[in-house]
């Protein structure tokens, strides 16, 4: 069972788990130009009536290293850590949510491609309250 999920920050709508792509995060980028993607919002919530500690997202997947997290800094991208980095969000509970950003880039020495494998992965260490 998941006690915690991911949302956009604009829309409120969850993220679509993988396999499901249907509201995936999305970046269409041109890897000619060496395109970095604008920075996308997301919170992460844990399920009613459980807490999630020591949370930490990570994107995985064959083009992971392109892909760049932030904390969220008064409505906007904080800091982003290295493209691949996972990003420690701490405890997150039903309310408030945690919030945090995500941008990805395309380098011009890739092919073109419809890459659906990156998935921002969560972890972390669930309890009831």
């Amino acid at each position: 069972m998941a006690y915690i999920k991911l949302f956009f920050k604009v829309g409120d709508v969850q993220v679509s788990a993988a396999p499901t792509t249907t509201n995936a995060v999305t970046f269409t980028l041109r890897a000619d130009n060496n395109e970095i993607g604008s920075p996308v919002g997301l919170y992460a919530k844990a399920d009613t009536g459980y807490s999630v500690a020591t949370t930490v997202i990570t994107p995985t997947g064959t083009t992971a290293a392109k892909w760049a997290l932030a904390p969220d800094a008064a409505g906007s991208p904080g800091s982003f850590g290295a493209y691949g980095a996972a990003l420690s969000l701490g405890t997150v509970t039903n309310s408030p949510n945690v919030q945090f950003w995500a941008k990805a880039k395309a380098t011009s020495d890739e092919t073109p491609v419809n890459d659906v494998t990156v998935t921002l992965e969560v972890s972390g260490v669930a309890s009831a309250v």
